[in-house]
């Protein structure tokens, strides 16, 4: 009998279909990660520093686990894999960190989020 911890199903892919929602699943996963990075979802005005705080904790650790994961993920060194994170995480910096949708003329990246920025 053969155990292994994998992160989805192991690299025995049953199908062409199976491998495509993994990659999906990698891809949307790391505009996830970009979308949090970026995002103000906590209103301090209406918040207690306690609860602002909390909120601020528990989205930080949503989006490092989901960092971790896809990490995880491209550890398998598939090149599929690692194009859908790399694709996702460059298409999540467009959409949500670029100057491409915004019409202030700020740099998204120069405007207070609510997560400091992910350091390597």
């Amino acid at each position: 009998m053969e155990t292994h911890m994998t992160l989805f199903h192991g690299e025995n892919w049953e199908s062409i279909v199976v491998y495509v929602l993994h990659l999906l699943a990698v891809f949307a996963m790391s505009i996830l990660v970009e979308w949090l990075s970026h995002t103000r979802l906590i209103n301090s005005d209406k918040n207690n520093n306690v609860v602002a705080g909390l909120m601020q904790s528990g989205l930080y650790s949503i989006r490092i686990a989901l960092a971790y994961l896809v990490m995880l993920k491209v550890m398998s060194f598939d090149a599929g894999v690692f194009v859908a994170a790399v694709g996702g995480y460059s298409l999540g910096f467009l959409i949500f960190g670029s100057l491409v949708f915004d019409e202030s003329g700020t740099a998204p990246y120069h405007k207070p989020a609510d997560l400091p920025p992910l350091n390597c």
